[in-house]
């Protein structure tokens, strides 16, 4: 993705997808990311140094890779809890009983 180019193309491109569309595609890229985490792991390990390197010169190892991204996803995930409470007025880990 070209991000210069169309840098708010992350909040329009879900826009013509179906709900059903959309949990297809997420299947599918958590599934493309299992296999290359496999792939990295089988080959080198949690400290092996990645390929990407920081403006800093620093190449960071898989193990910060992957806590980076845990840590990212955590994120994202507790803003989607918000909107849920905001819309449904439920809080919390489990709806009342």
């Amino acid at each position: 993705m070209d991000w210069k180019s169309d840098p708010d193309w992350a909040f329009r491109t879900a826009a013509d997808h179906t709900p059903a569309e959309l949990l297809t595609l997420w299947r599918d890229a958590v599934a493309r990311s299992r296999a290359i985490v496999d792939k990295a792991l089988a080959q080198g390990g949690l400290d092996q140094l990645g390929a990407y390197v920081t403006p800093g010169g620093e190449r960071p190892n898989l193990r910060r890779i992957l806590l980076d991204l845990l840590e990212e996803y955590a994120r994202h995930a507790g803003h989607a809890d918000l909107i849920r409470e905001s819309v449904d007025g439920l809080v919390g880990e489990d709806p009342p009983k």
